[in-house]
């Protein structure tokens, strides 16, 4: 079984203290005599959409979890960050509020939905270290603070792949090209197990970094079940981002799953979804990207049926970017699916298109 495969030690989390500029700390005597470098930052991340559809709540599609309300004015993320980093140890604590937290947090007790991130780490070795807590996935190159991605909007294989987790996780990086992670942790985007799980999850990831390009396999094994009806999901996700030269960039990635049809069943239902996306940056200032996708999901393990019928939906969008300072970034974007099946909510009926155009301002504070 994997829970007794890794055995983590029990990390206690740090006290964080933060200023609204960066503050150094006293001398530390754990591990070296460099200081301790606290820090406070923030996110905020405003937007409006407007979806054609027209659908009769202001939320918009059960599969989508940023920037998913319709023709109103509202806050996806509004983020803030304490963090300390030494050589010795690390901590971060992050809270969080806004639709995002609403809608992809909605399985978490109330105050946890609030909890972006809560976790401290011990340097093991020079290039080894032991973090435990609330920590965000390893499993994708999309994040949810929106600037720190290409397009303004998630893909569809980011949005349905876990954001978070919650566990333990060591780290190894023996060069500046080579990173190794192994995970345990309470299940896919769990903060808190399943009730009446328990068998822990366990994940990997291998990152390789080259001149002008990196590479990612990361990986998922667990269940998302209580023991009495547990079916084995095993996930792999491939990328790879490439430079391709100064202004044009590319990122290629690749998601597939498999789960049990039944407790120790030998049949998988299996889903998957290729993404491509391309980012051209005109300038200092101004950046285009368009982004080409595909998700596969007949038997609704992640998604499930929508109007009766399964989740297969293809996408194209496209987004303009004008960042005046690294700090402020305004996004405009128009995205549409297609699904052969009529899956989309519309105003009275569903729909086998949908499209919809999004707008955000995000600001960076602090550091």
């Amino acid at each position: 079984m994997i829970d007794r495969i890794f055995l983590f030690p029990v990390v206690s989390l740090l006290m964080l203290a933060g200023t609204c500029a960066k503050v150094y700390g006293q001398d530390s005597t754990m591990i070296t005599s460099k200081k301790a470098e606290i820090s406070l930052s923030g996110v905020v991340d405003v937007y409006y959409a407007r979806d054609f559809n027209k659908p009769a709540t202001p939320y918009r599609q059960p599969f989508l979890y940023n920037h998913n309300r319709h023709n109103e004015f509202n806050l996806n993320l509004g983020l803030l960050r304490a963090s300390v980093e030494h050589s010795g140890y690390r901590a971060r604590i992050g809270l969080q509020a806004g639709t995002y937290a609403e809608d992809n947090y909605i399985a978490e007790e109330d105050l946890l939905k609030h909890v972006f991130e809560a976790n401290a780490g011990i340097a093991l070795k020079e290039n080894l270290w032991l973090d435990a807590g609330i920590f965000g996935s390893h499993i994708g190159f999309e994040s949810a603070v929106n600037s720190e991605n290409p397009t303004l909007t998630r893909s569809l294989l980011a949005e349905n792949s876990p954001y978070f987790l919650s566990g333990a996780k060591i780290t190894y990086t023996p060069d500046k090209q080579w990173e190794f992670t192994g995970l345990l942790v309470n299940g896919w985007q769990r903060i808190q197990r399943v009730p009446g799980n328990s068998l822990l999850s366990f994940g990997t990831g291998i990152t390789y970094t080259g001149n002008n390009f990196l590479l990612n396999w990361s990986t998922f094994t667990g269940t998302d079940d209580p023991d009495v009806s547990r079916r084995m999901r095993y996930f792999n996700n491939i990328y790879g981002k490439f430079d391709l030269t100064s202004k044009l960039g590319l990122i290629l990635g690749f998601d597939t799953g498999a789960q049990q049809r039944t407790a120790e069943g030998n049949n998988y239902n299996i889903w998957f979804s290729p993404v491509l996306i391309s980012q051209y940056r005109i300038n200092t200032s101004w950046a285009t990207a368009f982004r080409m996708e595909y998700y596969s999901d007949e038997h609704g393990v992640i998604v499930p049926p929508l109007n009766f019928k399964p989740f297969k939906t293809s996408g194209f969008s496209a987004n303009i970017d004008y960042a005046p300072n690294p700090n402020a970034m305004w996004r405009m974007e128009g995205r549409w699916l297609h699904s052969p099946d009529e899956i989309f909510y519309n105003k009275d009926r569903f729909s086998r298109n949908n499209f919809f155009i999004t707008s955000s301002i995000t600001v960076l504070i602090g550091n």
